[in-house]
């Protein structure tokens, strides 16, 4: 029951069964931030989505390899021909250097997602430290026919590709609608067709990021990387590739060409979308001022909301949506989410008061754990699942109010299955969770300073300091091992 997966797959528009390549592993790509400003929400949407498949896999016991990328890279706006790329222009903004940006946003990027306890990929690559890989890849597409070179920038040779294999799988594209809608060329672009896209870019003088190749000193295409750092990871073919519904054209479907011009087989098997969040009613623009940053929300610094919202019940917010499905973020909404979040937290608090009985009544622990398993076996349904614990709360406060009884077998079941759902699938953590992790994390913080401390008296041969704080733990029952690595702390 537990792995009756099924997916929607982009590729073939339609739910299939979820079968690995390898038994019992999972190899999974999800394209990550251009890290040159503060992380918005509908990113977050996008990666906390995914963070609940890799959540749900591995909880049906797959072993999951998450690679999700950084594009620390500069890239020119919209993947153009011409102009500034965002990175750079952004250094340019604060007169810092392009790297001090990458620094501050993907310290951002990581910070904001842990707020929304989302987990970390197993492998979180940078373009800018897959430089080599990408300039190899580029001489594979060149050597197989479906690239060219012109004044030192090397381009994707579309038509060509078509010629042998279909270009627009993803999308539902075909090749004569492209060039149909296409503008035509004015002569100002080193391009064949204007479906060409660009592997390589030769740098103008006052490009900042910029790397040494065969054709010239110059930067990757925005495709290249993820081509190459998945297939790096995750082999030439892999299970899941994943991002938001925005990239599935040009750049998943760039990513198609590239691999398949190389390795001569559909690179993924499941192509699996997020949809976009709106504020309001309106998609999300900094532009025009419908904006708001996740921080902003948390903190209530903002004037679109009258109050602020927790990254939890945020994340429950979105969480109540499919993942496939256009969700609108307003006050009413949030305010919805948090009454709910907080009735489910209730709800799960009060299992572990419960006092069992001989019996359970009105409530069927085995028909309803097979509803919360097809719910997630259903493409990854996390508002149906909700709707089934929202059930199960029912009963606990019936429960709790003594109109009905449950066995201990039942009971213990449901406290195992609810905090599974509850912490584990859905990522949520309840307030006390949250401040537990918040003052372990202070702990650790101070005994890492006392180590530094202790590190500095013995460094200073001051042996009645370090062991004036050694033994000052001892008694708190911290333990503190010295060995040729360093220096350990274990809470006993």
């Amino acid at each position: 029951m537990e792995r009756e997966l099924v997916v929607y797959n982009s590729l073939n528009g339609k739910k299939e069964p979820f079968i690995p390549i390898l038994q019992d592993h999972v190899g999974m790509y999800v394209c990550g931030p251009t890290v040159y400003s503060n992380v918005h929400l509908g990113n977050c949407r996008t990666f906390i989505s995914f963070d609940l498949i890799f959540r749900y896999l591995q909880h049906l016991g797959y072993k999951v390899r998450y690679v999700r990328n950084i594009t620390d890279a500069g890239h020119l706006e919209n993947d153009a021909d011409e102009g500034e790329d965002r990175i750079a222009k952004k250094a340019r903004l604060e007169s810092i250097e392009p790297m001090e940006v990458v620094q501050r946003y993907t310290v951002d990027f990581r910070e904001t997602m842990a707020k929304f306890n989302a987990l970390p990929p197993s492998i979180e690559p940078t373009a800018t430290g897959h430089i080599v890989e990408q300039i190899e890849l580029i001489k594979q597409i060149i050597e197989q026919g479906y690239a060219y070179e012109v004044n030192g920038s090397v381009y994707f040779d579309v038509l060509r590709f078509n010629e042998d294999i279909p270009y627009g799988k993803l999308s539902g594209r075909n090749i004569e609608e492209l060039i149909h809608n296409s503008r035509a060329l004015d002569g100002q672009s080193d391009k064949k067709n204007p479906q060409d896209f660009a592997l390589w870019k030769k740098a103008e003088p006052q490009h900042i990021m910029r790397w040494p190749s065969p054709w010239s000193d110059g930067f990757p295409g925005w495709h290249l990387e993820c081509t190459a750092m998945s297939t790096k990871y995750l082999g030439k073919q892999f299970d899941i590739h994943g991002g938001g519904m925005d990239l599935k054209f040009p750049h998943h479907e760039c990513e198609i060409a590239q691999a398949e011009s190389v390795y001569k087989k559909s690179p993924v098997n499941y192509w699996l979308h997020a949809n976009m969040l709106t504020l309001n009613g309106k998609k999300m623009a900094k532009s025009t001022g419908n904006n708001i940053l996740p921080n902003e929300m948390f903190k209530g610094e903002n004037n679109i909301f009258e109050k602020p919202f927790s990254p939890m019940v945020a994340r429950f917010f979105m969480l109540q949506a499919h993942y496939r499905s256009i969700v609108d973020l307003s006050e009413t909404a949030l305010v919805a989410s948090e009454k709910g979040f907080f009735r489910l937290v209730d709800g799960l608090q009060k299992i572990d008061q419960l006092v069992a009985s001989d019996t359970t009544t009105d409530f069927d622990l085995e028909v309803w754990k097979k509803k919360c398993y097809s719910a997630m076996n259903d493409d990854f349904n996390s508002p149906v699942l909700i709707a089934h614990l929202f059930d199960a709360v029912k009963f606990i406060n019936a429960l709790d109010n003594g109109l009905l009884s449950v066995s201990v077998k039942d009971l213990n079941e449901l406290s195992r299955l609810m905090k599974a759902f509850f912490f584990d699938v859905l990522g949520l953590l309840t307030p006390e969770t949250i401040q537990k992790k918040s003052e372990t994390s202070q702990l650790e913080g101070t005994l890492e300073l006392l180590m530094e401390l202790r590190a500095k008296a013995r460094l200073n041969k001051d042996f009645e300091s370090s062991d004036l704080i050694r033994d000052s733990l001892e008694k708190l029952k911290i333990q503190i091992n010295d060995t040729a690595a360093g220096t350990t702390f274990k809470i006993n």
